[in-house]
């Protein structure tokens, strides 16, 4: 019996309910991508047309995106540190993993940082670029061992959270999560109220999160913009040296890692991890990612009591792009600039600085105090920092994201280590959805 007409035009009319036409749906890293080809053309068009109104836009795009990013920041990093320290009354073992955990985020650092300073040592990034150390000019900001240590202790409650200083809010956070601990039953309430408080922030930070391909368009176009391609050609060398440097630690060393170590398939880490990897990317945010890439690292096995520990732990202080292969490099660029022989007791320092010094990046956009307690340490010329603050956003995407795949890593060697890695669900990680970050986050 054939079938009746009108219902068949029915299904196949783009206004029907059953299965007619539908607008495909675009993957987020398609948009992402997307965002970054329209961002370079627009940058292209914007400088050689000197188009004002367009520099203008896509600077403010740009900006407020990030701002967007910075304004959930302090919330969410004191209410996860105080969530995730509590949580780990939870989990048997709970101090011989985050001992082990800070032990492994220390070996892998040490080595992101020889593969900077090999890397620096082979190319000679300062060389033949044409910049002289009158292009240097001082940061508005510097940091040094007393800023550090004298930092960390804040002088009241509500100046960290105005001036958005992440490690004063990590200290006040830990001393809440242990005082919470501490208290017991009686401090049942708030850490309910703060486990509401951080779900509502990660919903909120979701929707910020969904306007990363508007976000990549500003701050890609701005750049162009506003440095050109002449400027970019300069850094040529150590661009190349930052990218490769990342990417031997993001493809090499954290597979060898993840095999030896582990015993997991690389393949299945990078289909799991890529939301977070991809969004890091993205928005040069750890914290700003942080939301995905807990949620990822729970989909790749590790328990949620733990997994909600040491990511936020890693979201401030593993940070293997921004902290380690950066400075390496960039000590090594501004030493060749200002004409400075480094010795084998400098490429020491810097290796203790990378592993000891990398809270003081805190997982905002960029690397800036992290260099400066770098150059201070080995008496070069703070001007340095001014020579990479006009390349910074362009190298400062691939370190993050290289610092956010570190951030899951770790818990899975850590997790596999002590046997409670859930290893059928991180085989299977396959089977949900791997470039949306909003099948991730769809429980948030």
């Amino acid at each position: 019996m054939s079938a009746n007409p009108a219902s068949a035009a029915a299904t196949d009319s783009p206004s029907g309910s059953g299965s007619g036409f539908r607008i495909p749906k675009v993957p987020f890293w398609a948009q992402i991508v997307a965002g970054l080809v329209l961002g370079v053309l627009l940058g292209w068009l914007a400088r050689s047309q000197d188009i004002n109104w367009l520099y203008t836009t896509l600077d403010k795009v740009g900006h407020i995106f990030v701002q967007l990013l910075k304004l959930a920041v302090a919330p969410l990093v004191f209410f996860a540190i105080l969530v995730s320290i509590t949580n780990l009354r939870k989990v048997n073992n709970a101090a011989r993993l985050a001992t082990r955990t800070l032990l492994w985020f220390m070996i892998t650092s040490l080595i992101a940082v020889a593969i900077g300073l090999a890397i620096g040592l082979i190319t000679n990034p300062g060389s033949g670029t044409g910049l002289t150390p009158k292009d240097g000019k001082l940061p508005e900001h510097a940091g040094s061992w007393l800023d550090f240590l004298t930092g960390i202790v804040p002088d009241n409650v509500i100046t960290p959270f105005t001036e958005l200083n992440v490690l004063q809010i990590v200290f006040m956070a830990a001393v809440a999560g242990i005082a919470a601990l501490q208290l017991g039953e009686k401090a049942q309430p708030i850490l309910t109220l703060s486990e509401s408080v951080l779900e509502l922030l990660q919903k909120a930070l979701w929707w910020v999160i969904r306007l990363a391909p508007i976000g990549t368009i500003g701050l890609i176009g701005y750049a162009i913009a506003d440095y050109g391609w002449d400027l970019i050609g300069k850094y040529a060398t150590f661009t190349a040296d930052v990218y490769i440097g990342c990417a031997l630690v993001l493809f090499g060393v954290y597979p060898l890692l993840l095999v030896t170590v582990a015993k997991l398939s690389p393949l299945q880490f990078f289909k799991g991890a890529w939301p977070a990897i991809q969004l890091a990317f993205v928005s040069r945010s750890s914290v700003g990612t942080m939301p995905v890439t807990q949620k990822v690292t729970e989909r790749l096995g590790v328990p949620k009591e733990y997994a909600s520990f040491s990511v936020p732990f890693g979201a401030t202080t593993k940070m293997d792009g921004c902290a380690a292969i950066y400075p390496a490099l960039a000590a090594i660029f501004i030493a060749q600039i200002f004409d400075v022989q480094l010795g084998v007791g400098d490429y020491v320092l810097i290796a203790f600085v990378s592993v000891i010094g990398s809270a003081a990046t805190a997982g905002l956009t960029g690397a800036t105090v992290m260099l400066t307690l770098t150059l201070s340490t080995l008496g070069l010329p703070l001007e340095g920092v001014g020579l990479l603050m006009a390349i910074d956003p362009i190298l400062d995407m691939m370190r993050t994201a290289t610092n956010v795949a570190g951030q899951v890593v770790i818990p899975l060697i850590v997790a596999s280590r002590e046997k409670i890695l859930d290893r059928d669900r991180y085989n299977a990680a396959t089977s949900s959805p791997v470039d949306e970050p909003q099948a991730v986050l769809a429980a948030a």
